[in-house]
């Protein structure tokens, strides 16, 4: 397991108190809301741990589009963003997209929170949305599978195909503040969505809020 992550953008107006969590090794980071002037050495890092295999020619190649990326990232408010890379037996490799987020839902009660955000969830019918206490508190968690159709021009084989996908979603009222955390695992790797939803649970069962006097600095640009 990698060191807890403190959870610390949010916009100015409702910055957001302390919250941590652990995520397990094979989950590469991008450097979501630094300074510009540490974004170069900061993605020059990052693709070196995606691309431990490779070359100057291919980690200066990528950089850049992972750095647009982060950038994207950061202005639609995520405070953590992440890729699991995990090697197979077979020699292939599992991948998905970890990201954390925090919204504004000015609950009294983490319960109540819970009871509402449950509530419009289930109203979805394409949603299979439960309740889920963890060791932090009441959250409710959601699961969603879609089936895309791919055009021809776009596949390996030239012809067209479906790929499904899957989504959990996980949103954890802050025990005290205005917040609820919402923690998002995106994976094409169906075939080992089980280890997946282990290791969403493993990452859930590590939040914490830790004890704060004041609210975190904002550091989202």
């Amino acid at each position: 397991m990698t060191e807890p992550i403190l959870l610390k953008t949010a916009t100015a107006e409702q910055p957001v108190l302390p919250m941590t969590f652990v995520v397990p090794e094979g989950f590469h980071a991008l450097p979501v809301g630094i300074p510009d002037e540490e974004r170069a050495a900061a993605m020059t890092e990052f693709v070196r741990g995606v691309y431990p295999g490779g070359d100057d020619a291919l980690w200066q190649s990528t950089a850049p589009f992972y750095g647009l990326i982060a950038e994207a990232m950061a202005a639609a408010g995520l405070a953590y963003s992440a890729f699991g890379l995990f090697s197979l037996d077979s020699g292939g490799v599992a991948h998905c997209a970890l990201s954390v987020a925090a919204y504004v839902t000015d609950h009294p009660a983490p319960d109540i929170a819970a009871q509402g955000i449950l509530a419009i969830l289930s109203s979805d019918a394409t949603n299979d949305a439960r309740w889920l206490d963890l060791p932090c508190g009441p959250s409710v968690v959601n699961i969603t599978v879609r089936e895309i159709s791919l055009n021809p021009e776009v596949t390996a084989s030239g012809e067209r195909t479906t790929l499904h996908t899957g989504q959990i979603q996980v949103h954890v009222p802050f025990p005290s503040g205005r917040h609820t955390a919402v923690f998002t695992l995106d994976t094409a790797a169906i075939d080992y969505w089980d280890e997946f939803c282990n290791m969403v649970t493993a990452v859930l069962q590590t939040v914490s809020f830790p004890e704060a006097t004041e609210p975190i600095e904002n550091t989202s640009t």
